[in-house]
């Protein structure tokens, strides 16, 4: 038993009688702008390097992910 048309429609008709045509509209605006916002974001963060502090020293540089079995060899050795 699952949502039938006449179902949908008049849960359609109930949400349009609540907000209106007017707010409906306003909030799929402020959605878009939120996307925009978040891929503008995403891609003003992946045109910078980053940058961390190590001991009170600023390094400048790309992130680089090592595998598990990498770190492991490096405490290892040293």
């Amino acid at each position: 038993m699952g949502l039938g048309w006449p179902h949908l429609l008049l849960l359609a008709l109930v949400i349009f009688l609540l907000f209106g045509r007017g707010k409906i509209s306003d909030l799929m605006g402020d959605v878009a702008k939120g996307i925009n916002s978040f891929k503008k974001g995403l891609a003003d963060e992946d045109s910078q390097p980053s940058k961390t502090v190590e001991n009170g020293k600023t390094i400048e540089g790309t992130v680089t992910r090592e595998s598990s079995a990498e770190a492991k060899d490096k405490t290892v050795g040293s």
